[in-house]
C-alpha cells in the first residue's frame, strides 16, 4: 500500500512547547500547594486535555472541576503562545510546506483545541493542514491510537498509508498501533523510551532530517526497507 499522506504531532515536533506544558502544570499544582514531579510529567504525557485535566486535579487536591482546571492551563499555554514563547523548531516550517505541497497532511496532538488553534495561527501553518485533529476529540488519548485513526480518516486515508512524525514514547506507541510508519524525532529533554523507539521506521536527528526522510518515504526510496 503506498503511503499518501503525512500525519504530524505537534509539541515537541513543530514547536518547542513541551516544558510550557510542564511549567503550567507545576504552576498550577504549586498554587494548590502541591509539588509536580517529573514522574507526574511523565504519567500525563500524551494525555487528553480531559484525561491530564482529571489527573491534576485529584493530584492537587482542587476543588475545581477538571473543566475549571483544563481552562486555567490552557489559558496559560495561550498567553505564552501570544509573547512566543512556543517558537517553531528549527526546519519545522519548511518541512511542513514542502512536505504539504506534495501529499495531505493533518495533525494529531494532545494538545486542546485553542492551544493547536494559536500555535498554527502564530506561525502562519493554519492553510497547510487538510485536518487537525485534538485527541480531546476522540474517545481516547495517547498511546490509544484514536486520535491517529482519526486524523488519517479525515484525510481520506487508512493509518497503513500514512506517514507520522512523533517524538514521544506515547505518541509514537498510538502511531504505530494506528498502522502509520513512524518517523521518530526523539525529544532531548523527554526521550521516549527504547521500547517505543523500537516501533519507530526511521529515527531523525532533527526537522531537516524528518524532511528528508518523509521525502525519501513518499517517493519509494525507502518502500523495501518498510517492508512496503
Amino acid at each position: 500500500m503506498a503511503l499518501a499522506a503525512v500525519v504530524f504531532d505537534l509539541d515537541g515536533v513543530l514547536v518547542d512547547s513541551e516544558h510550557l506544558w510542564e511549567e503550567n502544570w507545576v504552576a498550577y499544582a504549586a498554587r494548590h500547594r502541591t509539588e509536580w514531579t517529573a514522574e507526574d510529567t511523565a504519567s500525563v504525557q500524551g494525555m487528553s486535555a480531559p484525561e491530564w485535566a482529571a489527573y491534576l486535579a485529584k493530584r492537587s487536591g482542587t476543588s475545581e472541576s477538571p473543566a475549571e482546571v483544563e481552562r486555567a492551563v490552557v489559558d496559560g499555554m495561550i498567553a505564552a503562545i501570544e509573547a512566543g514563547e512556543a517558537p517553531l523548531l528549527p526546519g519545522a516550517g519548511e518541512m511542513v510546506r514542502e512536505v504539504s505541497a506534495k501529499v495531505p497532511v493533518a495533525l494529531a496532538s494532545s494538545a486542546a483545541r485553542r492551544v493547536i488553534d494559536a500555535v498554527l495561527d502564530k506561525h502562519g501553518l493554519t492553510g497547510e493542514f487538510s485536518a487537525t485533529v485534538s485527541s480531546a476529540e476522540v474517545a481516547r488519548g495517547k498511546p490509544s491510537p484514536d486520535v491517529y485513526l482519526e486524523a488519517a480518516a479525515r484525510l481520506g486515508r487508512s493509518g497503513e498509508e500514512c506517514l507520522g512524525v512523533e517524538d514521544s514514547s506515547n505518541g509514537i506507541r498510538a502511531a504505530a498501533a494506528a498502522g502509520l510508519t513512524v518517523i521518530a524525532l526523539p525529544n532531548p529533554v523527554y526521550p521516549p523510551k527504547p521500547d517505543a523507539l523500537e516501533l519507530a521506521a526511521a529515527v531523525a536527528e532533527n526537522n531537516d532530517d524528518v524532511r528528508r526522510k518523509l521525502l525519501a518515504y513518499l517517493s519509494g526510496e525507502f518502500a523495501e526497507a518498510s517492508g512496503r
